[in-house]
């Protein structure tokens, strides 16, 4: 018989480290604290942008142009190039029209569903990682709004404060796509400046990171690993971001999974820390 081991109660003590103890999880609580944690940070995200007028869309612009011109200094300004190369192709913009309109979050929603069902003490932590990652995007959207490059091309003419000479087509208004921002109510509601960090990027890296270690076949460990890069591509080629709001949408993960283990220990199936120890016999 060995001795009884001290240790820390915390991580020695969590369901990561001990699988014969799953956290319980209700769905249906899990459930309603995304749904109303995502209702608050849209509520939030478009109050900082187009709803603020045309202070911050000139703010945008100008952002813009940074952006570019800092693309331009480094050589990697090939966002409007990429685009003009496949616009003859109807089809192929209309696939990543919807690609960028709903991949975004049917697989959010079933890597969380997947993770929830299969593998629950790793889904706490994916869980307090995505919340940490959406949430910081919100500091981003504030400070600094920033004019999409599908806004360059008409800008001008729609406003008439924008220089012409940006060669960007709204592909979400031609050829179109499930939705568009110029339509009635989403041009109300949402805010179009929002594109620093891009939450695409966050969210399809949060994914990989979620799925890879826990995924046995080759094929599915590809499909997921490329699956950042294919959004990369779809958020240029519609030209709703910039490659450097991919560095954003980054950081913001890094910044999730920094802080994902301090969130946990007070959301449902957490383990909390103590300062005080626990015993754990083994034998």
């Amino acid at each position: 018989m060995v001795p009884p081991m001290r240790v820390e109660a915390g991580h020695a003590a969590s369901v990561e480290g001990n699988p014969s103890s799953p956290p319980v999880l209700k769905w249906w609580l899990e459930a309603t604290m995304t749904l109303a944690f995502y209702i608050v940070y849209s509520a939030i995200r478009n109050q900082f942008g187009s709803a603020l007028g045309d202070s911050v869309r000139r703010r945008s612009y100008e952002n813009a142009l940074d952006i570019i011109g800092i693309e331009k200094a480094i050589g990697l300004y090939h966002e409007e190039w990429i685009q003009q190369r496949f616009l003859d192709w109807e089809w192929f913009i209309v696939f990543w029209n919807v690609f960028y309109g709903t991949f975004h979050f049917i697989v959010t929603i079933f890597v969380m569903v997947y993770l929830f069902l299969r593998f629950p003490a790793r889904y706490i932590f994916m869980r307090s990682t995505l919340a940490v990652t959406t949430a910081s995007a919100l500091i981003g959207f504030a400070l600094y709004p920033l004019m999409p490059p599908r806004l360059l091309s008409n800008c001008a003419s729609k406003y008439g404060d924008c220089r012409p000479g940006h060669n960007y087509v709204d592909t979400l208004v031609d050829p179109g796509g499930p939705w568009s921002f110029e339509s009635g109510p989403m041009e109300a509601i949402s805010n179009q400046y929002a594109a620093m960090p891009s939450l695409h990027i966050a969210w399809a890296v949060w994914c990989t990171i979620g799925l890879y270690p826990v995924l046995k076949r080759r094929s599915t460990r590809f499909v997921i690993a490329t699956y950042p890069a294919l959004t990369l591509f779809s958020i240029m080629v519609t030209a709703n971001h910039y490659w450097i709001d991919a560095l954003g949408g980054l950081a913001s993960v890094a910044l999730g999974l920094l802080l994902a283990p301090r969130l946990s220990q007070f959301l449902p199936g957490g383990v909390r820390r103590s300062r005080s120890t626990s015993t754990v016999s083994k034998g």
